[in-house]
């Protein structure tokens, strides 16, 4: 591995202390030396940093990358804005571990999500079985993984909308458990999905004291992020103080018309519980719109039993019209408690190529088109598609946003799918538009406090051992960029347009993009949790 002399950098740390100006040296790997003048570059490959930003690489808190790293290891969409290390198994729904009965019914739900690719090697079943297959077939990027809570509830009570009994608990608390003990490095769970929207409180609260003795944390995606949201982050700082589990907030939004300009009174419970003495912290992305499957607006009851059974009720007539009161009359708990609008609700990707037409209309312009109810085109394409739709949902607010990326406990997450015609921009987008728009243009966070949020919190949340800052001995994951030009491209209409500004980017002291353009090396790895709870 070449040495590396980034020469006459701004170095921006990960801390969120000031900016300065050095060299920065690699040896093997590892930052070995920063200052005026290294003593040892001899050899080593010398970087022009001259105006350019030297930070440590990016991690994304939140990703959906769990098969297109089998897919496309490359992984072009996070290198080329700068992330160096990805969390996947996010919203409690992912494909470890899983058995011969589960893996088909979750490669149905999650089809929209992730896709299903064609002749595709599923052989793993266990945690440990999933990251050996990245680390043996090459990654560009790092990977941390979270045991997904849905998933385990789909290994012992399927899709059943009821509580365990005691022996069904011990099995979930020993299947994370030895999840944990493999490498995760925490729990997700996914409580506005099935099969783990089911789950009650004492449940997560069982599950969340696993994850504390072996030093992981619990990132929710909670029940409600429109009428019940309060009560939803409540329940679970309140299950964080009973398990002694430190809480991350997935996605935390403030969504929809109920909680327009509400952020405020979200912080203000978060800081209570800080100062209670509650271990938490929390993830979002630059953006209003959020994105999911159309069929995640399906009333819980309906959701029972897995995708076949949903189906299967969509195909009757009563069952249907109970859904559609559900749904458009009384706000159903898939929709966040909130009556839907079809105006809101924008098709982003198809699986059925017959229905390619409706991507990039919303529901309500579909119906609109058609002379028809909004509910006949959701039930429509639910069926056409088998329930493997995904959407835009047009419910965030630019005042909740700005409040929330403020935050001192604040981190960076792209909560991006990569599957679909027209998928979420910020799976290409989130970074360069922390640090383009809301940092340089917008002035909402000034550079060194999105750096911060994108690199030094987020290892402290997941306990990384020397990687997050940029100081002697860390790991050499690096972002060079262009704080004058760095910028997201990707738009609603054109989402998978590379960023702007970010010149090179370094794994484990590896080039993986250079002068804006991915290398194919693939010097990532999984990064496990060892005993003590530490991540390396």
């Amino acid at each position: 591995m070449a040495a590396l002399h980034f020469r006459g950098a701004s170095v921006v740390d990960g801390t969120g202390a000031e900016r300065y100006r050095a060299d920065v040296l690699v040896r093997d790997g590892v930052i070995a030396e920063i200052g005026a003048r290294p003593s040892d570059v001899a050899g080593a490959e010398v970087v022009d940093a001259d105006g350019l930003v030297l930070a440590p690489g990016f991690i994304d808190m939140h990703s959906h990358s769990d098969l297109r790293l089998l897919v496309e290891p490359d992984q072009p969409s996070r290198v080329t804005q700068g992330v160096t290390c990805e969390v996947l198994g996010q919203d409690g729904l992912s494909y470890a571990p899983v058995d011969e009965r589960t893996l088909p019914a979750l490669r149905r739900q999650l089809a929209g999500w992730n896709g299903d690719p064609e002749g595709f090697d599923w052989s793993w079943r266990t945690v440990a079985q999933y990251l050996d297959r990245l680390d043996e077939q090459g990654i560009a990027v790092n990977v941390c993984y979270l045991v997904p809570h849905g998933t385990l509830r789909a290994l012992v009570l399927g899709w059943q909308r009821r509580a365990p009994d005691a022996g069904e608990l011990d099995r979930l608390r020993a299947l994370l458990a030895q999840g944990l003990s493999e490498g995760a490095v925490g729990l997700s769970s996914g409580l506005s999905y099935p099969p783990g929207m089911y789950a009650d409180t004492e449940e997560l609260t069982a599950l969340c004291t696993v994850v504390a003795e072996y030093g992981g944390y619990h990132s929710p995606h909670q029940r409600s992020y429109g009428a019940g949201a309060l009560a939803g982050y409540a329940e679970m700082v309140q299950i964080s103080r009973r398990s002694g589990c430190p809480l991350h907030l997935a996605h935390a939004t403030m969504n929809f018309g109920v909680n327009d300009g509400r952020a405020g009174e979200l912080l203000a419970l978060l800081d209570e519980a800080a100062a209670e003495g509650c271990d938490l912290s929390l993830d979002s992305y630059p953006y209003l719109p959020g994105s999911t499957s159309l069929a995640a607006l399906l009333p819980s009851w309906a959701a029972e039993g897995g995708p076949g059974a949903t189906l299967a009720r969509l195909a009757d007539d009563a069952v249907r019209e109970r859904i559609r009161v559900a749904v458009e009359e009384a706000g159903s708990d898939g929709c966040h408690g909130v009556v839907a609008d079809w105006r809101t609700v924008q098709v982003a990707g198809v699986r059925n190529a017959s229905l390619a037409a409706a991507v990039g209309r919303t529901i309500a312009e579909l119906a609109a088109e058609r002379g028809c109810a909004g509910s006949e085109v959701f039930f429509e394409l639910l069926r056409a598609d088998e329930l493997g739709t995904t959407i835009l949902w047009h419910v965030g607010h630019e005042e909740n946003v700005r409040a929330i990326m403020r935050h001192p406990a604040h981190t960076a997450g792209s909560d991006g799918l990569l599957v679909g015609a027209r998928p979420h921009p910020r799976a290409w987008g989130t970074f360069a538009r922390y640090l383009g728009y809301y940092s340089r243009e917008l002035g909402v966070l000034t550079l060194e406090q999105a750096v911060a949020r994108m690199t030094g919190r987020p290892a402290r949340r997941l306990r990384l051992e020397r990687r997050g800052t940029v100081r002697p001995g860390h790991h050499a994951d690096l972002v060079l960029f262009d704080p004058d030009t760095v910028a997201d491209t990707a738009t609603f209409e054109q989402p998978r347009r590379p960023a702007v500004g970010i010149q090179h980017v370094y794994v484990n002291g590896t080039a993986v993009l250079r002068d804006g353009r991915p290398t194919g090396a693939r010097p990532g790895r999984t990064l496990r949790r060892v005993t003590g709870g530490h991540v390396r």
